[in-house]
């Protein structure tokens, strides 16, 4: 929760509830954190170690600039994150963000089959995705 606090604009940390006597965790360990990243609610429960992350969950983030999209990607794989291709990275708690130019989309609908498929045929050779390469993708096809 404080990694992901420290690294979003707009976020805040809310309530935290500690185990007690009873368990299941260790007491003073938190069992349930309340957390807001961008304006937006987070709820987790601290499941224990033998829960793991996989890319089947992911979150989406829409960066307008390229400066956004490398400065969120560089504090993301920070302390042992992962690197993943169409611009994924998985955090070093195994959490994977998709960090995303928000005129992606615009890029990829935007009406035009052949200029979508030159998109798309650009974005699969990225790993942390390139505004203005992806644009240009886009602007050189017929």
């Amino acid at each position: 929760m404080n990694f992901y606090v420290s690294i979003f604009k707009n976020s805040k940390v809310g309530t935290i509830v500690r185990h007690g006597d009873a368990g299941p965790g260790p007491k003073g360990s938190a069992m349930t954190v309340t957390f807001q990243l961008e304006g937006q609610d987070f709820y987790a429960l601290n499941g224990g170690p033998h829960y793991k992350f996989t890319p089947a969950i992911s979150f989406f983030v829409n960066c307008e600039t390229q400066p956004e999209i490398d400065e969120l990607w560089e504090k993301l794989k920070s302390g042992g994150g992962e690197e993943m291709q169409c611009g994924w990275v998985k955090d070093r708690f195994g959490v994977c963000w998709q960090i995303v130019p928000a005129v992606l989309n615009k890029l990829l609908h935007g009406g035009n089959a052949q200029k979508s498929a030159s998109v798309m045929k650009a974005m699969m050779k990225m790993v942390k995705l390139d505004i203005q390469k992806l644009q240009q993708a886009y602007d050189d096809a017929v």
